[in-house]
């Protein structure tokens, strides 16, 4: 049986993803902007030479232009590769190739790295529904991220990118949810 949590977050999710699926071009638009504004600003502020980043679907936050503006300054980015087990493989990349992962996210192509290559980057970006203003993050459900972070022993910064309605006062939580230390929104930084 699920638990309230688990109902809530259901809830929650359904809202955002309504919510997601109905802005307009132009706010989607003027959201990237922002969005690849600040997350440039963290990476700068942290020094960061080697980072995780998902690539974005059409209605989540597009962490694509940020994707290629790290390239370009020769940051190296490692994307997850999702496993049947739960578990995150690690790619570089090869020449901005994609797939379709296991479940129809799109996904790097490249030569796996395995589950620790996410041990050597110095920065984290992560998906997530919301987060709240202790830093704990819902995701969609599958659980990969939480693992993942969960299993770091030292686990450098990690940042979720959400819209700003996104950032909500308390998300429903569950024993393996992990928090965050940052949400990066289209208008703002903030810190855990």
């Amino acid at each position: 049986m699920a638990s309230d949590a688990a109902h809530q977050k259901r809830a929650l999710r359904a809202e955002h993803r309504e919510r997601r699926q109905n802005m307009s071009t132009r706010e989607r638009e003027a959201a990237t902007a922002g969005f690849t504004e600040n997350l440039e600003a963290i990476t700068i502020d942290l020094s960061a030479r080697s980072i995780a980043c998902y690539l974005s679907l059409p209605t989540e936050p597009n962490t694509r232009p940020y994707i290629n503006w790290a390239e370009s300054q020769g940051i190296r980015v490692l994307f997850p590769i999702s496993r049947q087990d739960g578990l995150l493989d690690w790619t570089v990349g090869e020449e901005q190739a994609e797939t379709e992962g296991i479940y129809g996210m799109p996904e790097a192509v490249g030569e796996l790295l395995g589950p620790i290559a996410i041990n050597d980057v110095d920065l984290i970006i992560v998906p997530a529904s919301a987060v709240d203003s202790t830093g704990m993050r819902m995701g969609w459900g599958r659980g990969y991220f939480d693992k993942t972070l969960g299993s770091m022993q030292n686990c450098p910064p990690v940042y979720a990118v959400v819209f700003d309605s996104e950032v909500v006062d308390v998300v429903p939580r569950e024993r393996h949810d992990s928090p965050v230390d940052g949400a990066v929104t289209p208008t703002r930084i903030l810190a855990f």
